[in-house]
């Protein structure tokens, strides 16, 4: 499995789950104030709030807003607002507040109610005043044509009295529009509708919950300053971008509302998580502020356009796209009212990132701790300069590849020629203090019917400018968001083909299948079987991990895989390879981990033309294989077997499989391993520095437990022929390979190979070993020949993830 990562992606990057009191974006256009989406016909309530001066409240006042979505001034001569509150008894009456004036073309009209004892800020200038003691949580609130009181209790009665203009009912409400009343009015959260006004009769639709925002008829707001929304020409609040972002992760305006921050548009997301990045012209000169920041709008589209000049009310917050993993999190403003000043405004000049810009350091060290309130250091660490530039237009040119495109239109490159370079163009991860700060995700952002994604491999360049805002999501942590992506320069890559194997030479092989069941498409065999014959030469011995039950990922009780593995083997002889035989033997339903349902497993495929295996009963899936006789004697007490079954260190993980082949009349001990996934750990870009690895643990106890049993395999013959391979979901230099290794029992032969050639898997554009080969001491350097055969993780087309490995040993 990928690593480090809680679960494999099963959706479209960006989406996000919202929840629904999100307000979604409400956008006024200056000075047009006639343009919304569906406008309602004549006045409405735009908001009410009920938990003034109430414990946990900032405003002292309840307040009731109205709104005028016309292009003409409504009158209110003769109005009045009524409250009703929201399970009224017999002797209940409306209360009333009678009105004058009116709400200006496109304008709000604000009524200040009566006062709590809590509270620290005042309403701006009412338009209108009264003494409604309003719940903060549940009642009815009507706009009437008249003052005098109404006598409806019931939502069918008061639709009916035709003295009611517009009526909102929220919390618990009897009397409301539609299905029912607007949801989640609380001391410090009033129900609003968005600036469109849209008014469709149903409060519960029309309305959501989030901060009060109460603005009167000359656009002011509880700052002083004119809000979208308002009768007056908008003007820039106080706050600036850099003053949201502050010098840290965490934004010191966190949970607070600004009013009016300009900005230009630099990029728009229509779809997944919607919003548009806004970008400040007139920069600071403190490095560590980003100029920019992400407006999230909810399941709204946004309606603004790159090059708007905005001025954004909205609530700060910060967004951690996976906060049990780790992630960094994003500063956002949610709840938006955005007025736009003018358009085709040019946007501000990219800031390129490259070797000379992206620094040595990768982060700062917080003893696994939160950086989230150190202090960024964009000249030391890579991570604090990815920070600094939040949200901003950021650009790379000419960039190699070092991850090929996947099925969710994204690919990684290395913008820092400093990053240690695989054979094939790639960026190699050779430890846990090097982790190759110049890889950036690609995505692009203009819809793919409108800028087609580009298909690339690794080792292909991306030439020219790839330029966007600079984003963060849980799949890739830092990615530019791209609004112009580069061409791509073919680097030729091919798939590689092993060495034949001398008639001398056993040949054993491992291969990650990838969830292998027989309901995949017959094209995923071929491909498996094609590479098998053709790039691994048919080995003698194939060890394939995740191969799925007959009845793939139902979870029905199916634990046998005959149907699965038989599919294969009939598609490698259709290719031109051996009539292979198989041994593996049955997990226990559930309980070995992976898909849900899969019951994935290991299986040995052998030729028997080449090499014979050794059938010795009291395999199963619970009992412990062991070691019985010694010297050239020595033998498994079952074959196939399962090392120590029971042991909670195998917990919802894959047993490993113990086999005896005999090869040239000499036995040969091979087990297949596919140890736990990384799940669970926090990444490499994690808020926690350094991240923990805590699946580590686990394949600790799985590295100690099968190093017992080949430690004592070699005591009973020191010149044991042991080949150990497959999914270790590890690195070379993990605690778990460390172990496996210890006192030399095995030899892990990755680490023959040049740096630059280790390698097996593809994650977050670092080229790093999850498989492994590892043989004992009998087998002599001399007689080993090893191969990474990369036939898919550097290439867009996959038949797998992982590719496969080939040893050639003489015995």
């Amino acid at each position: 499995m990928p690593s480090p990562t809680p679960a494999r992606r099963s959706r479209r990057t960006l989406l996000r789950v919202t929840a629904p009191a999100a307000v979604a974006a409400s956008l006024v256009l200056v000075p047009l104030p006639g343009a919304f989406a569906a406008p309602s016909t004549g006045a409405v309530i735009a908001e009410v709030y009920g938990g003034g001066g109430n414990s946990g409240a900032t405003l002292k006042n309840d307040f009731i807003e109205l709104g005028n979505p016309t292009g003409a001034a409504f009158g209110l001569s003769g109005y009045s607002v009524q409250y009703l509150p929201g399970s009224p008894g017999a002797t209940t009456q409306w209360g009333v507040t009678p009105l004058n004036g009116s709400i200006p073309a496109g304008g709000r009209y604000l009524i200040s109610e009566a006062p709590g004892a809590g509270g620290t800020a005042d309403l701006p200038a009412a338009d209108a005043g009264g003494s409604l003691n309003m719940s903060a949580t549940s009642g009815t609130v009507a706009l009437v044509n008249g003052t005098a009181p109404l006598s409806c209790k019931t939502a069918a009665d008061c639709a009916a009295d035709t003295r009611i203009v517009d009526l909102v009912g929220f919390g618990s409400a009897v009397v409301r529009e539609g299905g029912g009343p607007a949801a989640g009015a609380s001391n410090s959260a009033s129900v609003a509708r968005g600036s469109s006004l849209a008014d469709t009769d149903d409060n519960a639709k029309d309305l959501t919950a989030g901060d009060p925002t109460p603005v009167n008829s000359k656009g002011q707001t509880t700052g002083g300053g004119t809000t979208p929304g308002g009768g007056g020409t908008p003007v820039p609040g106080d706050v600036r971008i850099h003053d949201i972002q502050g010098t840290t992760r965490i934004s010191p305006l966190n949970t607070k509302t600004v009013t009016n921050v300009p900005g230009i548009v630099t990029g728009v997301r229509g779809y997944g998580t919607k919003g548009f990045w806004i970008q400040d012209p007139n920069p600071d000169n403190n490095a560590a502020t980003s100029e920019a920041v992400f407006v999230f709008t909810g399941s709204a589209a946004p309606t603004v356009k790159v090059g708007d000049s905005v001025l954004v009310t909205a609530k700060v917050s910060e967004y951690y796209p996976n906060s049990a993993g780790g992630s960094q999190s994003v500063t956002e403003l949610t709840g938006p009212k955005v007025a736009v000043l003018s358009s085709g405004n040019a946007v501000p000049a990219p800031v390129v990132l490259d070797a000379a810009k992206i620094p040595a350091g990768y982060a700062p060290d917080a003893a696994g701790g939160s950086i989230d309130n150190l202090p960024l250091d964009p000249s030391k660490y890579a991570l604090d300069l990815y920070e600094s530039l939040e949200g901003m237009n950021v650009e790379v040119r000419d960039v190699p590849v070092v991850q090929a495109t996947d099925k969710y239109h994204e690919l990684w490159v290395d913008a820092s020629s400093a990053d240690p370079r695989t054979n094939r163009g790639g960026v190699v991860y050779l430890g846990y203090d090097k982790p190759n700060n110049g890889r950036i995700m690609i995505q692009s952002l203009p819809p793919l019917t409108e800028q087609p994604f580009p298909v690339a491999n690794v080792g292909d360049k991306l030439t020219g400018s790839t330029a966007g805002p600079l984003d963060y999501n849980q799949f890739g942590g830092y990615t530019i968001a791209a609004n112009t992506v580069g061409t791509v320069q073919d680097n030729g890559l091919q798939r590689e083909v092993a060495d034949r194997a001398l008639p001398s030479e056993l040949a054993i092989a491992t291969y990650n299948v990838e969830n292998l069941a027989p309901g995949d498409p017959d094209a995923k065999y071929s491909e498996l079987a094609q590479a098998v014959v053709t790039n691994l030469r048919s080995p003698d011995i194939v060890a394939l991990e995740e191969i799925q039950d007959n009845s793939g990922a139902a979870d029905d009780g199916t634990v046998d895989a005959s149907a699965t593995v038989q599919k294969f083997i009939d598609a490698v002889k259709a290719a031109g390879g051996p009539a292979y035989d198989w041994r593996s033997i049955d997990p226990v339903n559930d309980k070995d981990g992976g898909q849900p349902g899969g019951n994935i497993r290991q299986v040995f495929l052998f030729n028997p033309d080449r090499v014979s295996f050794t059938d010795i009963a009291g395999g199963d899936s619970t009992t412990a294989v062991d070691v019985t006789g010694t010297g050239k004697r020595t033998s498994l007490t079952a074959s196939p077997g399962r090392i120590d079954p029971n042991n909670e260190a195998w917990n919802s993980s894959r047993k490993p499989l113990v086999g005896q082949f005999s090869f040239h009349n000499k036995p040969v001990f091979v087990i297949a391993n596919h140890f736990n996934s990384k799940g669970g750990d926090q990444g490499i870009d994690s808020r926690f520095q350094a991240p923990t690895r805590s699946s580590e643990v686990q394949r600790q106890k799985q590295a100690e437990i099968e190093h017992a049993f080949i430690a004592k395999l070699e005591a009973a013959d020191p010149n044991a022929r042991i080949v150990s391979l497959g999914d270790f979901n590890d690195y070379q230099f993990s605690p778990a390979m460390q172990t496996l290794t210890k006192d030399g029992v095995l030899r892990d032969l990755v680490n023959d190979l040049p740096a630059s050639e280790r390698y097996s898997y593809v994650y977050q554009g670092n080229s790093q070993v999850l498989d492994h080969i590892l043989v004992s001491p009998a087998f002599k350097q001399q007689h080993v020949r090893y191969d990474v055969v990369h036939i898919n993780s550097e290439f867009a087309t996959q038949a797998s993830d992982h590719d496969p490995q080939v040893v050639r040993v003489k015995p």
